[in-house]
């Protein structure tokens, strides 16, 4: 993996399903939820095809990717939320950070939390919120240093 520090970012197109796929496995957690095989599971396809299709300019519902020299290093997926909660305000939703292994230590992730904000206030958000699992000590800390407060407390319920 490359060694310098210049990163640019862009939104995933369905060629960059397999990177985004490997880095979502690339983490302790991930290892254990995803399935990133060759090919990957359809499901992974129709997924990215659906957030597409919810997507609009002023709503996007995308996978910001980093991207260092012609490798994906990052991604996290950032959806706007429109609501009618704290008097109509728009929201972001941020899931899925990950970066690579390989590359950690580079502020790449700071970098990319960073671009994803001001993404969301180009756009209007007046909140970026997202849930955290609350073993990942590592990564609260990571949030807290940029700014993030926990304000509340997440649940979840698996339908399967």
């Amino acid at each position: 993996m490359p060694t310098t520090t210049e990163i640019t970012f862009r939104y995933a197109t369905r060629e960059d399903l397999p990177s985004i796929v490997a880095l979502l496995a690339d983490d302790e957690k991930g290892k254990t939820r995803e399935e990133f095989t060759d090919p990957l599971p359809d499901a992974y396809y129709q997924a990215f095809d659906a957030m597409q299709s919810q997507s609009t300019e002023a709503l996007p519902n995308k996978y910001l990717l980093a991207v260092q020299d012609a490798d994906i290093v990052g991604c996290l997926q950032l959806t706007l939320i429109a609501g009618l909660s704290r008097r109509g305000q728009l929201r972001a939703q941020i899931e899925g950070v990950r970066v690579s292994s390989k590359v950690r230590g580079q502020k790449i992730g700071e970098k990319l939390i960073t671009h994803s904000i001001s993404i969301s206030k180009s756009l209007g958000a007046v909140l970026v919120q997202f849930t955290t699992d609350k073993t990942r000590k590592d990564a609260h800390r990571f949030y807290e240093r940029l700014g993030f407060e926990a304000s509340h407390e997440g649940m979840k319920m698996r339908l399967d």
